[in-house]
């Protein structure tokens, strides 16, 4: 059987954490997604660099249709699925550094990439990216956990036949 290798919830008490912080951000949340509180082609930025890192295929579909109706255009939107950010706006460059960063340590980061963002965006704006940043985990990790659920399935069955 081929190893699943996608980011993913490994037990109920990680997918809980996750979904309890989800749960805290909950009135703030609106705001992002409604474009209020965040500018809608910088939430996507966001969102498409930590699916990036997670590699989750549902959410990458799904965001790649957001980003090109808010704006973004194709060869931006590549550029983060290939790890690089030449297309991106010097100005978001820090927050999509930290949101790479941020999934890469599993919602962990570093205290120095956290006091840059920071400085780079005031706590407010700092706060709605992270929120942001909880709540695609959930939905990064939520359908990779699915996919490894059907892979496991896909592979028992088939190894078994």
């Amino acid at each position: 059987m081929k190893a699943f290798t996608k980011r993913r919830y490994h037990g109920f008490g990680q997918f809980w954490r996750d979904l309890r912080a989800v749960w805290r951000d909950r009135r703030e949340l609106p705001g992002i997604l409604k474009g209020r509180s965040l500018d809608p082609k910088f939430r996507e930025r966001i969102m498409l660099a930590i699916t990036a890192v997670n590699q989750c295929r549902y959410c990458s579909f799904v965001h790649t249709r957001v980003a090109l109706r808010e704006g973004l255009r194709r060869e931006e939107i590549d550029e983060f699925f290939q790890g690089r950010l030449e297309e991106a706006p010097q100005a978001e460059r820090t927050a999509i550094l930290y949101a790479q960063h941020w999934a890469e340590k599993d919602g962990i980061p570093d205290a120095d990439m956290a006091e840059r963002l920071r400085a780079a965006y005031g706590e407010e704006t700092a706060a709605r990216i992270n929120a942001t940043l909880r709540m695609m985990r959930l939905n990064n990790l939520t359908g990779n956990t699915v996919d490894w659920i059907l892979h496991t399935v896909s592979f028992g069955l088939i190894g078994g036949a």
